[in-house]
């Protein structure tokens, strides 16, 4: 996603030599293989999270039945929830590329990370897209979520614009006085201070050139895990204050009623 504070330009990767360079999508539907040079790959990652013992249980792949693997492991997940929240980040092509488009899609429900490579993919996940454009079910939570959405669509895919929020829009980080905030210090102040140094652990002129590279290395998988992780983060956390300011308010109205407090 792109950044104001860290980043004139939305994060880009490089395509394979021989990859689709025109409008044609990065990957077709009815199993059809594309012709282009791709790479069927599976790599499982636990991520540190904030200084604590807590781990994401991350899975990159651009095989279609490990990624739908991971999309009903989060779907079983939410189904225990009253909140159903996915965080979502996206990282993009090459910006120098003909056309920029989604190179990574990232979806994070608690510890359960899918990080999928679009641009190593021939084949789209067949639960891909009835989860993104689910309509009553899930609410999809992204940061600074414009950009994504249109490189979403130059690669064939599209989230369900009516249960896409942008947490940009949601919260402020108090006393900062920026009309854009950034992800690392929305996150710092919202969830753990940690995650000011986020976005200082890879390489912003060379890293941000890779997403089109497959496999991912190790530490790009982790940066994209822990961005999804925080607008999931910070959308649970929102979410619980929100919640217990309403029962507060409630609760101060009924304080002498003994009916109210079953007694």
């Amino acid at each position: 996603m792109a950044e104001a504070s860290w980043s004139n330009s939305p994060p880009s990767a490089k395509h394979h030599q021989g990859e689709a360079s025109g409008k044609e999508p990065l990957v077709v539907d009815d199993d059809i293989p594309v012709p282009e040079q791709k790479q069927d790959y599976t790599v499982p990652l636990m991520v540190d999270i904030h200084l604590t013992k807590e781990k994401l249980d991350v899975v990159c792949t651009s095989n279609p039945d490990k990624a739908d693997k991971r999309i009903h492991e989060i779907r079983r997940r939410l189904g225990g929830m009253l909140s159903r929240s996915i965080g979502v980040d996206v990282e993009y092509t090459r910006e120098d590329e003909p056309l920029q488009k989604a190179a990574i899609l990232q979806l994070c429900v608690e510890d359960l990370v899918l990080v999928y490579h679009i641009t190593a993919a021939t084949k789209w996940p067949k639960e891909l897209r009835p989860l993104l454009q689910e309509k009553k079910l899930y609410t999809f939570v992204g940061f600074s979520i414009g950009g994504d959405k249109e490189k979403l669509k130059f690669s064939g895919l599209e989230i369900n614009p009516d249960k896409y929020i942008n947490m940009q829009r949601k919260w402020r980080v108090p006393n900062n006085g920026k009309k854009w905030q950034a992800l690392a210090e929305f996150a710092a102040s919202l969830i753990h201070p940690s995650y000011k140094e986020m976005k200082k652990k890879i390489n912003k002129e060379l890293d941000h050139k890779l997403w089109g590279d497959s496999p991912l290395p190790n530490n790009l998988i982790e940066y994209a895990a822990k961005d999804a992780c925080v607008t999931y983060e910070a959308r649970k956390k929102i979410e619980i204050v929100k919640e217990g300011l309403e029962y507060c308010q409630e609760a101060e109205d009924h304080w002498d009623d003994p009916y109210y407090w079953g007694y």
